[in-house]
């Protein structure tokens, strides 16, 4: 399962969906763009610093004092994971 935890200083994503084999599990294929579309656009359409580590199955993003922009693309990063759980919800949990 993956699980997506929120805390005021950022995210952690950590798990493996499990829907499917490694390379079909489409699940897994829309976390990941959502996270890594997430970094690039706080990275590249704000003026907010982020920091953050990625690995094979787990991501931590560190924001604090996000701008206007960067709230909006973390809200629309929720819109996005929100949907794949509420589609998969045995796959995906947000605590």
């Amino acid at each position: 399962m993956i699980e997506v935890s929120v805390r005021l200083d950022g995210i952690t994503i950590s798990g493996h969906a499990n829907y499917a084999p490694e390379g079909s599990d489409v699940v897994c294929a829309a976390i990941t763009v959502l996270t890594q579309t997430l970094i690039q656009s706080l990275e590249d359409l704000s003026a907010d610093k982020i920091k953050y580590e990625m690995s094979p199955g787990w991501v931590d993003i560190k924001c604090r004092n996000l701008s206007e922009e960067g709230c909006l693309l973390v809200d629309s990063f929720f819109i996005g994971i929100c949907m794949v759980s509420y589609e998969f919800p045995e796959y995906v949990r947000i605590v």
